[in-house]
């Protein structure tokens, strides 16, 4: 059954990889992004729509709620996929606006957007949030001196994460007719980061996590935390 989409941060890295392989899958994709020449010819390459939306903004994430009601009158898919940065690596370089700057998109943009948009995924009949995450933002993870995500110092970036993976819970506790799960696609070569080489995934690689929870069932799982096929633990 085709369904309609929305993938936030969607003109480039996974946002685009993700938007890729739903419209594959036969789904109707729209690609949000603030850039118009970005988001049209990210949204032309892989068929899907172009909608404009900047998830740092209530009036632009309003805007793009009305038009897609206008246009769809529903939406069965919301990625909460837009992030930015790493942040600080070093103590001294620790402020309140570096995080402010991450947070709004982080976390408080995935808050305009969930809260936007659900009256559009209340009409659906198979409601489904993806948060796209983040093992930085695991207490488990970054607790256990044997986990690959122990040794790094990213305190910005990490705690945006670790907040979304509450919000998360908590919107799954609230909203049961809603599947809500947090995802992390592994460690992916996209502009978030730079990193690349061995070991550093293709975005196309990391979006079949995000895609895979974002085609679950009525039925499927909610409040989980995953990679691929792996729980994670919080």
């Amino acid at each position: 059954m085709s369904r309609i989409a929305l993938i936030t941060g969607g003109n480039k890295g996974l946002g685009k990889a993700t938007a890729r392989r739903l419209v594959e899958l036969g789904h109707t994709v729209y690609l949000g992004a603030r850039d118009p020449e970005r988001g049209r010819s990210a949204a032309e390459e892989v068929g899907a729509q172009w909608l404009p939306l900047d998830v740092t903004d209530d009036a632009s994430v309003s805007a793009a709620a009305a038009d897609l009601l206008r246009h769809k009158g529903r939406l069965d898919i919301l990625v909460n996929n837009a992030g930015i940065g790493i942040g600080v690596e070093k103590l001294d370089d620790l402020d309140a606006e570096v995080m402010r700057a991450v947070y709004d998109v982080n976390v408080l943009g995935v808050v305009r957007m969930t809260q936007a948009f659900l009256p559009l995924l209340r009409e659906s009949d198979q409601p489904v949030i993806v948060n796209v995450s983040s093992l930085l933002g695991s207490f488990d993870a970054m607790t256990d001196p044997h986990s690959h995500q122990y040794p790094f110092f990213y305190p910005v970036y990490g705690s945006s994460k670790a907040a979304l993976n509450m919000l998360t819970v908590q919107y799954a506790k609230e909203l049961p007719e809603l599947r809500v799960n947090a995802v992390d696609p592994g460690i992916t070569a996209t502009d978030l980061h730079g990193f690349t080489g061995p070991g550093i995934q293709a975005p196309e690689d990391g979006a079949e996590s995000i895609v895979r929870m974002a085609t679950v069932g009525a039925d499927g799982p909610t409040g989980t935390f995953t990679q691929r096929d792996e729980t994670l633990r919080w």
